[in-house]
């Protein structure tokens, strides 16, 4: 594919054709995909994509490294991304906010953000002819490579802890995927899968490890400049317009949970393609959300270094719970070259999330409630400017976990079947 030209290293910058690396550098480093930007700015413009009816992360494919798969017409791989952008006027009311939206990443095939990065992997799979796919997963990354894969029809095998919530785990065996629950943590099962692709000659989709999930990740950003790039303030719009030019503190602010990494380094690289384009004004200021038991990332950023330094991963934020990032000097990158920071917050604050979101109908699992949760912190905190346009991501439906979900709100009463009881309860 003529857009599609190569790699290039995040670690020492070494380039390599499309056919000579499938995973990471020589050095070890992350490979970022590149594409040939000097043909497609030349070749389209924002309009192009704005008048295309197709909902789904398909819009954008001048824009990804990939085909578009011709296996199952209007299938789950052709459905992923499209997610709704709600704006949440009493939240923001509360937290002393103007504006305030949140993308609703539940609303997927398999009701997770990793479902952009799962299409174009298989995608990708399929190109390449690859037999067999593989990942490792705390759930959601699984349910969404499983979830594709049935869909056209391709093998998959997924490596899980034992300890991944039952529904998630229920959503691989129904999709068909051959499952491995490890008796370890996720990186013992991210460590395992690679050593299984090696050995058996399968496709890895790993966060991170594959530079095409970031691709497809990439997609969140390109809808939300296509929603947003009309909003007063928000920098997204066109630098040729010329209407409503933000003042630089006044820019979008974008919060994203991070456990490995790939999303928030996903959703950098689109608005940095947007920006390499010449489509948006301002790059986002984005700020990371990590749990305080999994915060290997924000521990590097407050540092002021890319060391990754493992931690020993203790949250109920299961699709955060990470030892070693796998992508985690991209996250980095993602908050330290666009003005923003890193936020860490407890379990606590994170199921007070769950519930505040549900209060305003967006139903989230604790992944994606971090990011709320973040967001709460950084108003009591002072750190925002109230006049400043947010957006929070919310990465995955709550009935991924029902059993944290439970946790975050108080119990219904039990009551006897009488109106004298529906009064007392009252």
């Amino acid at each position: 594919m003529e857009k599609f030209t190569g790699y290039r290293c995040l670690l020492c910058a070494k380039e390599y054709l499309p056919g000579q690396v499938t995973y990471t550098c020589a050095c070890g480093g992350n490979l970022e995909i590149v594409l040939d930007v000097d043909t497609l700015r030349r070749k389209y413009e924002p309009d192009d994509f704005l008048a295309r009816d197709d909902a789904s992360l398909w819009r954008y494919l001048p824009l990804l490294p990939v085909g578009f798969p011709a296996r199952g017409e209007h299938s789950p791989l052709q459905l992923a991304g499209g997610t709704p952008l709600v704006s949440l006027p009493r939240l923001a009311a509360g937290l002393g906010l103007k504006t305030l939206w949140l993308k609703d990443e539940s609303r997927n095939p398999t009701a997770s953000f990793k479902d952009r990065a799962s299409a174009i992997v298989v995608a990708r799979a399929i190109e390449t002819g690859a037999e067999v796919v593989v990942t490792a997963s705390t759930g959601n990354a699984g349910a969404a490579l499983a979830g594709m894969s049935a869909a056209v029809g391709q093998k998959a095998v997924i490596f899980a802890p034992k300890s991944a919530p039952p529904a998630k785990v229920a959503q691989l065996l129904i999709f068909g995927a051959k499952v491995l629950l490890v008796d370890g943590s996720y990186d013992d099962a991210f460590d395992l899968s690679v050593q299984a692709a090696a050995e058996f000659g399968w496709y890895c989709r790993n966060t991170g490890y594959n530079p095409f999930t970031a691709e497809g990740k990439k997609t969140a950003a390109f809808e939300i400049w296509e929603a947003l790039r009309a909003q007063p303030g928000s920098g997204l719009n066109h630098p040729a317009s010329h209407q409503n030019t933000p003042a630089s503190n006044s820019r979008l602010t974008v919060f994203v949970s991070v456990g490995d990494g790939n999303i928030i380094s996903g959703i950098h690289k689109g608005f940095k393609d947007l920006q390499t384009l010449g489509w948006i004004e301002q790059m986002p200021r984005i700020i990371g959300v990590q749990a305080e038991g999994s915060a290997a990332i924000a521990n590097a950023f407050h540092a002021g270094n890319e060391t990754i330094v493992p931690v020993k991963a203790t949250t109920l934020a299961d699709s955060i719970s990470v030892d070693l990032p796998r992508d985690g000097v991209r996250a980095v990158r993602a908050a330290s070259q666009t003005g923003g920071t890193y936020l860490t917050v407890s379990d606590e604050e994170i199921l007070k999330a769950i519930a505040a979101l549900g209060s305003a109908g967006i139903f989230a699992e604790p992944a994606g409630a971090t990011a709320y949760a973040g967001l709460i912190a950084a108003c009591a905190a002072g750190q925002l400017d109230p006049d400043a346009p947010i957006l929070v991501m919310n990465t995955g439906s709550g009935l991924k976990d029902v059993r944290a979900a439970m946790q975050s709100v108080a119990p219904a009463p039990i009551i006897e079947p009488t109106l004298q009881a529906v009064k007392k309860a009252l």
